[in-house]
């Protein structure tokens, strides 16, 4: 990140590390019980910024710390200020029409939701995290002054360290865009190939996006409270409330192993394995289905090659990976143009409106304008697959995964994956199937099937496998807003 003009002791620094390496993470949602009391205890605590530093400096721990819109109000933020931030934020998850987008129906909908429905919303989630011997003591130390007066018995998020891999027993959080920390991407262009490199402002708030545009966020009026303390903005009369910050999507997703792997046994035997890859879209350890390929995507770096360097391009008809599989509902790999020209005339015919339409061209908007950063953690011991074919002990503990992916745009980015590509039963020319993985199979306009899952066959007919249940439920999900340091100081203030 070196020659960047960002100011990394103002980013915190989930944005940059994710902190994978402290395997130890809890997430307390906590709600205002006394509005002094918590302003002081978050104008107090030892919130962690983005500065790298090497490995013999590395610290223990890390504490990340975001707000929800009742929480900003609550500890006395002006309404006028509020009102600048997006109109999905201000609304929340759980408001009626963002539950119907995303597949909040039913056994998902907010109602029975253990947190983050009406009623109970947070006000802010305190994210911890440390290396195991460390952890416990940092908890201790970072709660023991002023929490209890501040905050209402908080409901804890716990997590579980299980090697890198997700409850279904797949490897995880092996696609991630780079962040164009440099500001060296063009934008706007347009996108001939695929990148995985993305613009800052797609991820960080106060910079250029993939439109070349600055994200709405709220624009204070400089003054006596503001000067300072918050960045100026490019309009010197304004300071950016926004800027080095963030919006952060967090989800609490229970997933079904034992009905997962049951499944399979039952529609696939001894091929359950080759079942399952099919839906994920890669094997177990991580191997894509569609090829790798040998020309460098960019913003792939070497470490990541052998897993992520590959398009759906040398897959076409979906014999590979299905058009329905998860990591192509997730992450299309598809650009401006979805089917890549050939050769440079047939790139120009296409740049200028000519040529033929491609079957799926306008199915799929361009990937880079909707690419999430995760930063998600598993909960639930690990279960293999053949001990999750043998029924449910009394007590079998919940398995899933705290969901969090950051964002500059809720809408664009979050949102419009959710709904448009996961949920969506017309993604890429496909009827009566949803996410094979997420999907939440509940019937919608037009489209009474949503539980299908069709697997093209190289000179025969496809493969269609018919019933399958729900495996993830929704037990929780709120926005946040993840401050800058400086931003948090503000908000600490009152406002």
């Amino acid at each position: 990140m070196n020659g960047s003009n960002v100011d990394f002791e103002d980013v915190q620094g989930l944005v940059c590390f994710g902190y994978g390496r402290m395997t130890s993470a809890s997430y307390a949602l906590v709600r205002v019980k006394d509005r002094a009391a918590a302003r002081a205890w978050f104008g107090s605590i030892p919130v962690s910024n983005a500065v790298d530093k090497p490995r013999e400096e590395q610290p223990n721990t890390a504490l990340q710390v975001a707000f929800t819109a009742p929480g900003l109000r609550v500890l006395g933020v002006p309404e006028s200020v509020i009102e600048g931030f997006s109109h999905e934020f201000r609304a929340g998850m759980a408001q009626e029409s963002r539950s119907r987008q995303l597949g909040d129906v039913a056994a998902n909908a907010p109602e029975y939701w253990d947190w983050g429905g009406p009623g109970k919303e947070p006000h802010a989630v305190v994210m911890f995290f440390a290396n195991p011997d460390y952890f416990d003591g940092f908890v201790e130390k970072v709660t023991c002054n002023g929490w209890s007066e501040a905050f209402e018995e908080p409901h804890w998020l716990r997590t579980e360290d299980i090697a890198g891999f997700e409850p279904f027993g797949f490897r995880d959080g092996i696609s991630q865009p780079k962040i164009d920390w440099k500001q060296l991407r063009q934008t706007p262009c347009d996108q001939l190939d695929y990148t995985n490199m993305a613009a800052l402002g797609e991820f960080l708030l106060g910079y250029r996006n993939e439109y070349g545009k600055f994200t709405e966020r709220p624009l204070l009026t400089s003054d006596a409270t503001t000067a300072g303390l918050l960045p100026a903005n490019d309009l010197p009369e304004k300071k950016d409330l926004g800027r080095n910050g963030t919006y952060l999507v967090l989800r609490q997703l229970r997933q079904d192993v034992r009905a997962f792997w049951q499944f399979m046994d039952q529609h696939a035997g001894a091929s359950q394995a080759e079942l399952a890859a099919a839906m994920v879209g890669r094997t177990t350890d991580g191997s894509p289905l569609a090829p790798i390929q040998e020309e460098r995507i960019p913003g792939i770096g070497e470490k990541d090659a052998s897993q992520n360097q590959f398009t759906f391009d040398q897959d076409p008809a979906g014999i590979r990976c299905p058009f329905g599989a998860h990591i192509r509902r997730a992450n299309p790999r598809n650009t401006d143009f979805p089917e890549r020209p050939a050769n440079i005339v047939k790139k120009l015919i296409t740049m200028i409106g000519f040529g033929p339409n491609g079957f799926r061209d306008d199915l799929m908007s361009s990937v880079r304008f909707h690419r999430i950063l995760r930063r998600g953690r598993e909960y639930g011991p690990k279960l293999e697959p053949a001990a999750a074919l043998a029924p449910a002990p009394a007590n079998d503990p919940e398995r899933g995964l705290h969901f969090v992916s950051l964002n500059a745009n809720i809408s664009r980015q979050f949102e419009f994956l959710q709904n448009a590509w996961i949920a969506s039963t017309k993604f890429s020319g496909l009827t009566g199937e949803s996410d094979p993985l997420l999907g939440n199979r509940e019937p919608v306009p037009g489209c009474p099937v949503t539980s299908d899952f069709n697997m093209p066959q190289d000179g025969a007919l496809r493969r269609r496998v018919s019933g399958l249940p729900q495996f993830v439920t929704v037990r929780g999900g709120a926005y946040f807003f993840l401050p800058s340091l400086r931003a948090l100081r503000y908000i600490a203030g009152g406002g």
